[in-house]
């Protein structure tokens, strides 16, 4: 693959959906898993993702703000993440609890979790691919080579949390193809951040690390708040135990996924 001497809108275009639909693409196989299949196998990709989520957030997305700003500045990002959710959370389950009625009348299915946190979960992650735009946009500034470096990280570091997005927002009740469509949207998000770094690296720049804190919160919110709480309520001894290995498998992941060069 040549690339040319400079970066040109066009290029940085496709180095965002290359970040992102890239991921997408081969995460999307956990879509075609027959459903009890994937009933049963539920439980142990909540716990991969869990573990993905909370990693992502301690070791990846916190860090990373903190090289762009003090402790201070993205603890107070953190903290305003969180409060951030919690309203949003309140405003899915009231909106759910008084606008949709019809709800309870509905055939029943099997979930283990409840719609908003497919809600949440993109609302999150649009937020996480827009700070991973940013990184694509701003490497592409430099040079379109260290662009297509940083598409390749984020492409890397994307495919397991995809699979674990998709894995929520399929218990959380989305249909195999609404769920593809909404993260589809969301993962455009990276293209967008790519394109407002590019547009004006100056300003997006000093945006990145709060960008970072908020999306930091939510995935500590929603796997604290809502995926935790499920798995214990859903296990026994022996299960227990593996949902525990592939939680920390989706800790392991993430950080041997960090410590790839960018």
């Amino acid at each position: 693959m040549s690339l040319p001497t400079e970066s040109t809108w066009w290029l940085v275009i496709m180095m965002g959906l290359l970040g992102s639909v890239g991921a997408l693409l081969p995460a999307a196989v956990v879509l075609f898993i027959p459903d009890s299949i994937r009933q049963q196998w539920m439980p142990y990709l909540l716990s991969y993702a869990t573990g993905a989520m909370l990693a992502a957030a301690i070791i990846g997305l916190i860090p990373a703000a903190m090289e762009r700003a003090s402790a201070h500045d993205v603890g107070i990002a953190i903290l305003a993440g969180l409060v951030l959710f919690f309203l949003l959370e309140w405003m899915v389950i009231w909106r759910h609890a008084h606008g949709n009625d019809s709800h309870e009348h509905a055939p029943s299915h099997v979930h283990i979790l409840p719609p908003k946190t497919g809600t949440l979960i993109l609302i999150g992650d649009a937020v996480h691919n827009f700070g991973d735009g940013i990184a694509i946009g701003a490497a592409c500034v430099a040079s379109p080579s260290l662009g297509f470096v940083a598409a390749l990280a984020v492409l890397g570091h994307e495919v397991p949390q995809e699979i674990s997005d998709f894995s929520i927002l399929l218990s959380s009740g989305f249909s195999r193809w609404r769920a593809f469509l909404w993260n589809t949207l969301s993962g455009l998000a990276t293209v967008v951040g790519a394109l407002v770094a590019f547009a004006g690296l100056g300003y997006a720049e000093s945006i990145v690390p709060y960008a970072l804190g908020v999306a930091a919160a939510s995935f500590l919110y929603i796997g604290l708040a809502d995926l935790v709480p499920s798995l214990h309520g859903r296990v026994g001894a022996a299960s227990g135990v593996w949902q525990f290995v592939t939680m920390v498998g989706g800790m392991v992941t993430i950080a041997l996924l960090e410590m790839m060069p960018r």
